[in-house]
């Protein structure tokens, strides 16, 4: 019987991650703040400015805070991995029982996991992917790309705050209102859909899931917006 190997997706990268949460961030951030604007002032030229600096401030903290994040955690793996490296090649038998006492904690039998355990320190490279993967969960090459999820967060919520932003370049008033909401759903249900889709969940649920989601922040800041608008006129 030949072994079945399923390929999986690298999950790991903190990209795919950051690429999601960055364009639901970028939708729901700019099409609240649009229509919190506009709740309380009509005018055209506000809207789009008001639209375009949170693209432009949101997309840089977006992708600063997720590279600085990002950063922070591998730098914490990386000085776990030195200490884990610096134990294997100066105490050998230690981390060699302590391999042996997890696997028994497993179930595996005391002779077995010994053997196992003596067998996978032979090697001081396997024995750190082995301790690393045992005791921190993460493999030693797979600590997460900062610049690659900086990038990721900054373009994904860039493209999904530009999406009710656009039909303020373009026109103005009820037809400008109408599109940008019609736009925002329709992203809102593509977005979930996709999430769905990738997750292996139910795609409609997601998608309708991510329409309220995305409803729900457009009305309350249209509320705020418009209470704030008549107090202040």
């Amino acid at each position: 019987m030949e072994a079945h190997h399923v390929e999986h997706r690298d999950v790991t990268g903190g990209g795919a991650r950051a690429a999601v949460f960055g364009a639901s961030d970028g939708l729901l951030t700019n099409v609240a703040l649009i229509l919190g604007v506009l709740g309380a002032s009509h005018a055209g030229h506000t809207v789009l400015l008001t639209g375009i600096a949170g693209l432009v401030a949101g997309a840089f903290s977006m992708g600063i805070g997720e590279y600085v994040s990002m950063r922070a955690q591998r730098e914490l793996l990386e000085r776990e991995l030195d200490v884990e490296r610096t134990e294997i090649r100066h105490r050998p038998e230690a981390e060699t029982l302590e391999l042996q006492q997890l696997y028994e904690q497993r179930g595996v039998p005391s002779d077995l996991a010994a053997a196992v355990a003596g067998y996978l320190m032979r090697d001081p490279d396997v024995a750190l992917r082995i301790h690393a993967q045992e005791e921190l969960g993460v493999a030693p090459e797979a600590t997460g790309s900062p610049v690659q999820a900086a990038l990721a967060s900054f373009a994904l919520f860039s493209l999904g705050a530009a999406v009710p932003l656009v039909p303020w370049i373009f026109t103005q008033g009820t037809l400008a209102t109408g599109l940008s909401i019609g736009l925002a759903g329709l992203a809102a249900l593509g977005l979930g859909g996709a999430l769905g889709a990738l997750s292996a969940r139910p795609v409609v649920s997601s998608a309708l899931r991510q329409l309220a989601l995305a409803a729900l922040a457009a009305a309350v800041t249209f509320g705020i917006g418009h209470l704030v608008g008549a107090t202040v006129t």
